[in-house]
């Protein structure tokens, strides 16, 4: 009789079995027809993203420098307008531009027209005449120039940290702005846009005009009087540039009224 219970129980365990492989079975074909899932448009995705208030962003001076040149022609590319919020120049732009400024074509030539006058006005007389002459001239002044370049806008403000370009004023009269530029001698900005003593300026031209007297200037002009001398001549070259600069937009808007600084 327990036998028989037994095989019973077994049958139909075997039945219940068989009934849930047939219900599994039965299901496998209707998961297979589930139909697949697409990726969805990215815009129209892009559009069920819950949207952010977009603030307009202030209007920023993006170059660091400038691709202009004084009467079209000598490189005036440290000057910029209308850029009180410029990004500060990094080390490595101060002396790219700084190089890039000194070696440009048009301004060794410019050092090859002083050359020229200087020697037919016969200055510095221990150099001669004729081409060995001449050569010595320009490269004195190419040198001159080439030192007292980066001294003043490459070295000193690299180590002091100070901007060496020059923002132009370009409103108010003619003394007021002419004074702006000249005291731009004396006063700059730090990277970081605080007014300061330049002292890149005053100082770099100093050891420039030292640097230059008394290694291969002519030997009777190594002495303080001569350096002072070159000294003095360099604040006031660097004076007017910066006077130029100042004054520069102002003359090509009205030779080009539709040409705008680079």
């Amino acid at each position: 009789m327990q036998t028989t219970s037994i095989n019973g129980f077994a049958v139909r365990a075997s039945k219940a079995s068989a009934a849930v492989l047939a219900f599994s079975a039965l299901l496998l074909p209707l998961r297979g027809q589930e139909p697949e899932q697409t990726p969805a448009d990215p815009a129209v995705q892009q559009n069920l993203l819950p949207k952010k208030n977009k603030q307009p962003k202030k209007e920023k001076q993006s170059a660091a420098t400038s691709n202009d040149r004084l009467f079209f022609t000598l490189p005036n590319f440290m000057t910029l307008e209308h850029a009180s919020d410029a990004p500060p120049l990094t080390v490595g732009q101060k002396f790219s531009v700084t190089a890039r400024d000194t070696f440009d074509p048009v301004q060794i030539a410019w050092y090859g027209l002083q050359s020229g006058i200087a020697q037919l006005k016969d200055s510095d007389p221990s150099y001669g005449q004729g081409a060995e002459g001449y050569a010595k001239r320009f490269g004195q002044r190419l040198a001159d120039n080439s030192i007292e370049n980066f001294f003043t806008h490459s070295i000193l403000p690299s180590v002091l940290h100070q901007d060496p370009r020059y923002y132009q004023l370009g409103e108010g009269g003619f003394l007021h702005r002419a004074g702006y530029a000249v005291s731009r001698i004396f006063v700059t900005r730090s990277d970081a846009g605080a007014t300061q003593f330049n002292f890149s300026e005053i100082f770099g031209s100093a050891a420039a005009a030292a640097i230059s007297s008394y290694s291969y200037h002519p030997a009777d002009a190594r002495n303080l009087t001569s350096a002072a001398d070159v000294w003095g001549t360099q604040v006031g070259w660097d004076a007017l540039s910066y006077a130029l600069k100042e004054f520069w937009p102002d003359i090509r808007r009205k030779v080009h009224p539709n040409k705008a600084s680079q």
